[in-house]
């Protein structure tokens, strides 16, 4: 038998993943209320390594996803600080789609995925992190990992650095 959170027995195994709750809280979040800068202005002023960069572009970068769903994770941002799809120029737009096929042939060189989700949450309420700043996200996909980790445990397990996978993915493209 196992004791739950408030030391009362229950029949469930937990898994603790404290550090999320910082993230949740709005860590590296412009939220309402804090006086952070938006992350996806803030890191093309750093360098490739340091921002977790693969690529820059001439409207738009991409970058390793800070908290990723699966290794892979990258966001293709523009520079300029815009929320919504509909405002974009042409060429944000081209280049957003041009950058986004060019990061799912150089995935499928590095890592060989079965699929991948593409997604653009479009305002706070759709679950957009960073509703300020349009980015899209790439997640590579495999079989079976979807397993009990992110379900039940709400934890998910990535078997490389952030900066290993930058590095791969850099290299390769």
């Amino acid at each position: 038998m196992r004791i739950d959170g408030l030391g009362m027995p229950d029949g469930w195994n937990r898994l603790w993943a404290p550090h999320r709750l910082e993230y949740l809280r709005g860590e590296n979040r412009p939220l309402e209320g804090n006086d952070i800068e938006c992350p996806f202005c803030r890191i093309p002023s750093l360098s490739d390594e340091e921002g977790l960069i693969v690529h820059r572009g001439a409207d738009a970068f991409v970058v390793m996803n800070l908290y990723p769903y699966n290794p892979g994770h990258l966001l293709i941002c523009t520079y300029r600080h815009i929320a919504d799809l509909t405002d974009l120029t042409k060429a944000e737009r081209d280049e957003l789609s041009a950058l986004t096929a060019h990061a799912m042939a150089t995935i499928r060189k590095v890592s060989s995925p079965e699929g991948f989700n593409l997604g653009m949450n479009q305002g706070a309420i759709s679950g957009a992190g960073v509703a300020e700043h349009i980015h899209q996200h790439l997640v590579p996909r495999w079989r079976g990992d979807a397993n009990f980790m992110p379900i039940i445990g709400r934890t998910k397990v990535l078997p490389q650095l952030l900066t290993l996978t930058r590095g791969e993915i850099a290299a390769a493209w």
